[in-house]
């Protein structure tokens, strides 16, 4: 008993990377509830990492869920079908002989043509190919630090423009699909809508103002022309993905990721044909970008 009260109990650690853009966390059991101490320690390393990994976590759904609520309320998950009996779980899952392109595989933060994108995802290996299929996050935060003054207070005020239409529309990547799929994707008009975010979003806990685009989900920037969209959107994602600002995610299995949605963009590489993947994906709720 005494034994099981000192493992309940262990020092945390976080080992972050050379940038401190992603952290990896030790010394914690998620099949089980975090003490109110655990929880406020993973938290801040989630808050000041961005993206942290806890290896050797063999979890269930229902663990996977419950850890999820400990985090916060489960967010949207809009155009993909749940697993059966969990309506806040995604599979992503493709099979060995599947042809279509690997499901994330543009850069983008989650939801965000959400009026309250997801704040966190978190993300539980199940099966992990031997080769491919790392994930790449970048720093949207460091990026926007690296601009100069000038363009940042240019930026500052601006608001883009985000919507699903892309991947998700009527005439979207997925409307378009020829090859067969495992996962359910949802091909809906309402992807098609737009809504309107700060292009600098400010992070509610950390303070720090980052860049809030994507090529995905980011079609314009409001108030100016196409061109004009074009010409800011296209230097800002060049910006933002190079290397100083990506940290490269290798998994294993039984590992659970969890990363902040308000502050990174993220992209799934592929490289895994012939094999079998399966993860488990579920979102946290957020708040209305500012």
């Amino acid at each position: 008993m005494l034994k099981e009260a000192e493992s309940a109990h262990r020092t945390i650690e976080v080992r972050p990377q050379p940038s401190g853009f992603g952290a990896e966390i030790t010394g914690v059991d998620l099949s089980r509830p975090l003490d109110r101490d655990q929880l406020a320690q993973v938290k801040a390393a989630w808050a000041k990492h961005a993206v942290v990994a806890f290896p050797d976590q063999p979890l269930t759904l229902e663990q996977l869920e419950a850890f999820t609520l400990q985090i916060g309320p489960f967010g949207a998950d809009p155009f993909i079908k749940p697993m059966p009996g969990h309506p806040n779980v995604l599979e992503l899952r493709r099979e060995p002989d599947e042809k279509a392109t690997n499901f994330g595989a543009g850069w983008h933060s989650d939801w965000s043509f959400q009026a309250q994108p997801p704040a966190a995802t978190l993300l539980h290996s199940e099966v992990v190919p031997p080769v491919g299929g790392d994930t790449l996050f970048c720093d949207c935060a460091r990026a926007f630090e690296a601009l100069s003054p000038a363009m940042q207070a240019m930026l500052a005020p601006l608001r883009a423009v985000h919507s699903a239409g892309r991947a998700y529309g009527t005439k979207g990547v997925f409307a378009r699909e020829t090859e067969k799929r495992t996962m359910q994707i949802i091909v809906s008009e309402e992807a098609d809508e737009t809504l309107t975010h700060p292009l600098v979003r400010t992070h509610p806990v950390t303070g720090r103002k980052s860049l809030f685009v994507s090529p995905v989900y980011t079609v314009a920037v409001e108030g100016l022309t196409p061109k004009e969209s074009q010409a800011v959107l296209g230097f800002l994602f060049a910006h933002m993905v190079q290397d100083e600002f990506v940290y490269r995610h290798r998994w294993a299995p039984n590992m659970l990721l969890m990363w902040d949605n308000r502050c990174t963009m993220h992209l799934a590489e592929g490289g895994y044909d012939g094999h079998l993947r399966v993860m488990h994906r579920t979102t946290v709720a957020g708040d209305t970008p500012v």
